[in-house]
């Protein structure tokens, strides 16, 4: 089987996966020109590490890790975005249903970011990207069973504190 040209699979898993790897550091970073450019270091670091992985169909997985590590460094040195604001087409709409809505979203990332950094990474890969327990113990590289105990326990620490704002 012949090898693949780096830079088309490169470009490959660009179209497929910027989207959803955008969405989520935007979960981690503060606004969303950051988590652009967190995911946009992501593919150069990717890029120039293609050489060393040796499975290629596990690029996607490498990904998101990588994406973790980066947006974990940019919040750990409180690096903010000079353009932090979103523009005037993503604010909030003044329908009460939106609004109770977006606190309701808001009060849910709140809790998650209050948990411990397994569990958070576990249930926003899992409820968030929608990846199969098997998936996040790849991209996190931990067992199996060590993704079902942390999504076990976030769940449970996000429901108490959740039930303690009603």
């Amino acid at each position: 089987m012949e090898p693949r040209d780096p830079d088309a699979l490169i470009e490959e898993l660009f179209r497929e996966h910027v989207r959803s790897l955008v969405r989520m550091a935007r979960l981690f970073a503060d606004d969303r020109n950051a988590a652009e450019d967190l995911v946009q270091e992501e593919f150069l670091r990717l890029r120039r590490a293609l050489h060393r992985i040796e499975h290629p169909d596990r690029a996607v997985a490498y990904l998101r890790s990588i994406v973790l590590n980066l947006a974990r460094d940019h919040n750990r040195r409180g690096l903010v975005s000079l353009r932090h604001r979103p523009p005037m087409d993503e604010v909030a709409v003044t329908h009460e249903d939106r609004l109770v809505m977006k606190e309701e979203q808001r009060q849910v990332i709140e809790a998650l970011g209050a948990l411990p950094r397994r569990q958070r990474d576990c249930l926003t890969l899992r409820y968030y990207l929608g990846l199969t327990i098997p998936g996040i113990a790849e991209t996190l590289g931990v067992s199996v069973n060590s993704v079902k105990t942390h999504l076990r326990r976030g769940m449970a620490r996000l429901e108490t504190r959740l039930e303690g704002r009603s």
